[in-house]
């Protein structure tokens, strides 16, 4: 039997659970499930483990907690192969603030950091926190670690993170630009470096993790220099239900001229915002690309309007960069939707972008490739790690604290 080899991976939102268990030294990934729509009567466990897959459906009661605690069962029965493999637990937590630029392992110093920024990641952070705690009372034995969205986007200047606000509301409570996706875009950034042939020191890419939740990030010698998501994942790009960058004397007149509640605000532009929201529709691009093409014209506004914001951010994140190697889509929209890719770079045409149309619509379900017309810029299409970027730095901070 091989020894311990494998990190458990969890990832714990508001409305699912992610879990995968990643070989840190080559990606492999021995497991991977999902559980959806929690807390609602469609919510599913959907899993794979080479090449047995399970689908059955949970109670509305569900939550991280109660999951975890099945996993357990499981890797003490029909996976215990795999239990005995395990070495670490990494998480995905989304904000660490200005705590943490690097992953950490998890005690209480670090469990209060993650609480103190709640706030500041409603819809993540909580959720994570209830992960961890799962965790760490099914596997006392195991180290882990928390691996941050932020930590990567910690390298920006003062002059891209700071807001034009007093400077005493940075200085006093840290109000300031964090960004998030951290993991999937240094995930980019490395693969892109080997697709380049060039060193990670050396490469800069405007790197697009579309899905759900979307963002932006310019990559100057493998760092990251500008993000578009800022104090909380509510800046930037149009998403799945939040509504991405907006005028601030917006909310002022929703409260004062519509008696909005701060509870309600938050409701509004996280959850009933982007794409669904304009489309009335879905929040997810695969059925709204399906109601285009059937003629809902709710559906084509919301798609035009994220990717002309998109093409917008590309744009503006070449100024910072200076020199562009190459443009890179990731993320289940961006590895996906081949309707996006192309209505992205036709508003980008000015700037010397074209698409191999060919190449641009054979390119998804986790393939990897140029997409672009040989002579002009680069753009790939690039599937995202981020768990394996997890894995590592888990495999890399329990190493040490044995």
């Amino acid at each position: 039997m091989p020894g311990p080899s494998l990190v458990l991976i969890l990832n714990c939102g508001s409305s699912s659970l992610k879990f995968s268990a990643i070989d840190p030294a080559d990606g492999a990934e021995s497991l991977y499930g999902q559980a959806e729509a929690l807390g609602t009567s469609a919510a599913r466990l959907k899993w794979r483990q080479h090449n047995e897959e399970g689908d059955e459906q949970l109670s509305p009661t569900d939550d991280c907690e109660s999951i975890i605690e099945a996993l357990v069962g499981r890797f003490a029965e029909s996976w215990s192969h795999l239990r005995e493999r395990l070495m670490a637990i990494g998480h995905r937590v989304v904000h660490g603030g200005e705590h943490f630029a690097d992953s950490a392992l998890i005690d209480t110093k670090v469990l209060s950091a993650i609480r103190n920024c709640c706030e500041l990641a409603p819809l993540h952070n909580p959720a994570a926190l209830q992960g961890i705690q799962a965790s760490l009372t099914a596997f006392p034995q195991l180290p882990q670690v928390a691996v941050f969205d932020t930590a990567f986007h910690q390298s920006m200047p003062d002059y891209a993170y700071l807001y034009a606000l007093p400077y005493s509301l940075y200085r006093d409570h840290h109000i300031r630009r964090y960004g998030m996706h951290g993991s999937s875009h240094r995930s980019i950034a490395e693969r892109g470096a080997q697709l380049l042939k060039t060193p990670i020191d050396k490469v800069n890419i405007i790197s697009g993790h579309l899905g759900n939740g979307a963002s932006i990030c310019a990559i100057k010698g493998g760092q990251s220099l500008d993000t578009s998501m800022g104090l909380t994942p509510l800046e930037g790009l149009v998403m799945g239900s939040r509504c991405g960058d907006l005028d601030p004397g917006l909310l002022l007149h929703l409260g004062e001229a519509l008696d909005y509640s701060l509870a309600e605000l938050e409701l509004l532009l996280n959850r009933k915002s982007g794409l669904l929201g304009i489309s009335e529709l879905s929040n997810d691009c695969r059925e709204l690309e399906e109601a285009m093409a059937k003629g809902h014209a709710g559906a084509r506004l919301a798609l035009n309007i994220f990717c002309y914001r998109l093409a917008k951010y590309i744009a503006a994140y070449t100024v910072p960069l200076k020199r562009l190697d190459a443009l890179v889509f990731t993320g289940g929209i961006g590895e996906n939707s081949s309707w996006v890719r192309r209505k992205t770079i036709d508003w980008l045409s000015p700037l010397g972008y074209q698409l191999d149309a060919e190449r641009n619509e054979k390119i998804r379900f986790g393939a990897e490739g140029r997409i672009s017309r040989i002579g002009t810029p680069d753009i790939f299409v690039i599937p995202t790690r981020e768990d394996w970027v997890i894995a590592r730095d888990t495999a890399r901070l329990a190493a040490k604290a044995q």
